[in-house]
């Protein structure tokens, strides 16, 4: 092969994203038996206000520190004596009132960082503020699963890229954004010629990666591409890029797909400026699109066997800032959906306002706890291990 003829095949393979080879052996059949639990993992990139989410409109410190941001009394949507929704969370009040919705106040992390990559990171791989881990907590898991590299379990990103979250040390997960779109790539006459090379591929140790990586990935295409043809939804989705993503998740899942982790983000929570708009408008689009799954998920019998988690990389300060937004902070809360929750309503009480560290939040919950539940209790694997130390975990499913 030419040197230049390889540079462009690697281009191309490299826009399909890195695939794990254990999709290859599935080759478009369905193996699924809807058996075991799926996790959807919902991130709010940029730091979601937290306390303009869930307010706390009996707290005069929350008045007193957001003269102009907060919102009013008149307009919480009131869930008990303390604490409501912020109104553009209208579509998730019937939710929480049939017990589908769980909410944990104050989650963090012990030295809080307020960068969004470093703290996303610290999200990422469950590692201590002033540790540098290069693999994730999903990855970790996905290892755990992983016999010679054919993986029983695997998770799938909706998006052009893979988080750290789901890369491990020998499984990762697939990122994909649109089934079709991928379909079409792979499908592209050019790559397919360079995949019939493959007994070229003796011949240089680069080139026999790439026709591997290049038949993995059409592989892979084929079986995402069938299983998303077996079932369309019928539930109405947000006409948006994050309802879209939702629909794609729900009809794999429907259709017996052998994946049981994915994961999901909605962008733009860092509102340091003019935030309740912009944050109302993001959150009306997080609350109908999780919606539509929920609905979704309840009308295929899947939700018993789902568990969805919330999280954004921190919360934002106590006190607004002088451009009607707020700046970085620290703890946050935390949504878990689904039909099995221990603990349905509010997992603990609302955060202490009262007492601060430097006019931050003081967490109260490890979010690591949390994913040890997770791990331990729904995906049945040994925590310990994945997160490289013991932590309590929580009574949440």
């Amino acid at each position: 092969m030419k040197r230049r003829d390889f540079l462009k095949a690697s281009a191309l393979a490299s826009s399909t994203l890195m695939v794990p080879s254990f999709l290859k052996a599935y080759n478009g059949q369905n193996n699924g038996s809807r058996g075991g639990k799926n996790l959807v993992v919902v991130q709010l990139s940029g730091g979601n206000d937290g306390l303009n989410t869930i307010i706390p409109f009996q707290n005069d410190i929350y008045y007193q520190s957001r003269p102009s941001l907060s919102i009013s009394k008149g307009e919480v949507l009131k869930i008990n004596g303390e604490m409501g929704f912020n109104p553009a969370l209208k579509a998730l009040q019937p939710l929480y009132d049939q017990g589908l919705m769980s909410i944990v106040n104050s989650v963090g992390y012990p030295n809080p960082d307020r960068s969004h990559f470093r703290s996303m990171d610290i999200w990422h791989t469950a590692s201590n503020s002033d540790e540098h881990w290069s693999n994730g907590w999903i990855g970790r898991y996905l290892d755990s699963q992983c016999s010679g590299c054919q993986l029983a379990h695997h998770a799938l990103e909706v998006d052009d890229g893979l988080s750290l979250a789901l890369k491990g040390e020998q499984g990762r997960g697939f990122a994909m954004s649109n089934v079709n779109q991928l379909k079409k790539t792979t499908s592209n006459r050019f790559l397919q010629a360079i995949g019939q090379q493959h007994g070229l591929a003796d011949d240089h140790h680069n080139v026999g990666y790439l026709y591997k990586t290049l038949i993995d990935t059409h592989a892979s295409a084929d079986y995402l591409y069938q299983q998303s043809r077996l079932h369309k939804s019928k539930v109405a989705y947000p006409a948006n890029a994050f309802g879209r993503d939702l629909k794609q998740i729900a009809e794999l899942m429907t259709a017996d797909s052998d994946i049981k982790i994915y994961y999901v983000s909605l962008t733009g929570f860092d509102t340091h400026v003019n935030q309740k708009n912009q944050q109302a408008r993001l959150l009306q689009q997080y609350a109908e699109g999780m919606a539509a799954f929920v609905k979704d998920l309840q009308q295929n019998r899947l939700l018993d066997d789902t568990l969805i988690m919330t999280f954004s990389e921190f919360g934002r300060r106590v006190r607004q800032n002088a451009s009607g937004g707020t700046d970085h902070g620290t703890a946050n809360n935390l949504f878990l959906m689904g039909g099995r929750l221990q603990k349905p309503g509010f997992f603990n009480e609302a955060p202490d306002l009262s007492r601060l560290d430097q006019g931050d939040l003081i967490y109260q919950v490890d979010f690591r706890d949390i994913y040890a539940s997770i791990i331990d209790r729904w995906l049945g694997e040994s925590s310990k291990e994945i997160l490289k130390r013991k932590f309590k975990g929580m009574p949440i499913v």
